[in-house]
């Protein structure tokens, strides 16, 4: 199954999405990480269509979506909230199930427990939660802020081979799919990652974005965490303690990987489909 390639203006910016089982009336969200793009869920997307409309955002200042003019102001939680909200606005998507990896999965956290609350009908997070580590933070900042210019695709994709390998089990055709769907070529003709460097500023002018134990707190709808088994930003204590407040999430741990699993195995497949038919 083919997905569609489509853009909406949302909030005054011009967003790329693509959606895959267009003719489905079930509708969910895939929302990708902090510096990836929404063909991240080609593979979770295309299991799903058969069943479910999905719909998968480039956020603003990557993939195809517009890089944002205000970096310092629009680079935050609480605008790729507002982009969300005029997404599913447009589109006439009254309710819808969110799937999030990372950044992805933290808009749909606070979208849930804020403007899109009593839409959200349930929530799953992929390797993110309402806290996260530091030390994580600052690695991930460390790439994304400064992303390298290689002269062929070849060195790209060994470069994402290295900084995704927490990512987990990804055969050569994966690794080649990941690297021309998230590319960018420079005035000078070298290859870099496709999202905008300046995004990062979130970090700086939103400090606090990524503590949500109050909207964690506020959540009543079914929660499933996927964490990687050796994730370093979100770590076993936190998870332990999303099992026991707000709305209790089920977490599963997911072998082999760290942060954050691809949703490209069997195994992936099947725990997000335990949770979206149950």
């Amino acid at each position: 199954m083919k997905p569609r390639s489509r853009y909406l203006v949302c909030e005054g910016r011009e967003i790329h999405f693509t959606e895959w089982g267009a003719q489905q009336r079930e509708v969910i969200v895939a929302w990708h990480g902090l510096a990836r793009t929404g063909r991240d869920m080609d593979h979770i997307a295309a299991h799903l269509a058969p069943r479910f409309r999905v719909l998968c955002p480039d956020t603003i200042g990557r993939g195809l979506s517009e890089w944002s003019p205000r970096p310092a102001e629009e680079y935050c939680l609480a605008f790729y909230e507002r982009l969300a909200v005029s997404l599913l606005d447009q589109l006439g998507v009254r309710e819808c199930l969110w799937l999030g990896t990372s950044m992805g999965g933290a808009i749909g956290l606070r979208a849930a427990a804020g403007h899109l609350r009593g839409r959200i009908r349930k929530l799953l997070l992929n390797d993110i939660g309402p806290e996260l580590a530091e030390e994580a933070v600052q690695r991930i900042r460390g790439y994304a802020g400064s992303p390298p210019a290689f002269a062929t695709m070849q060195e790209l994709e060994q470069y994402f081979r290295r900084i995704y390998a927490p990512y987990g089990r990804l055969d050569d055709a994966m690794w080649r799919l990941l690297a021309e769907t998230s590319m960018r070529r420079l005035p000078d003709g070298r290859v870099t990652p496709h999202y905008d460097p300046a995004m990062v500023q979130q970090f700086i002018h939103h400090p606090r974005d990524y503590d949500q134990w109050t909207a964690w707190d506020a959540l009543t709808i079914p929660v499933l965490c996927l964490r990687g088994e050796n994730s370093d930003l979100l770590l076993p204590e936190v998870a332990e303690a999303m099992r026991t407040r707000g709305p209790r999430a089920v977490v599963a741990t997911i072998p082999g990987c760290g942060h954050a699993p691809a949703l490209n195995t069997p195994e992936q497949y099947a725990l997000v489909e335990r949770f979206l038919a149950a």
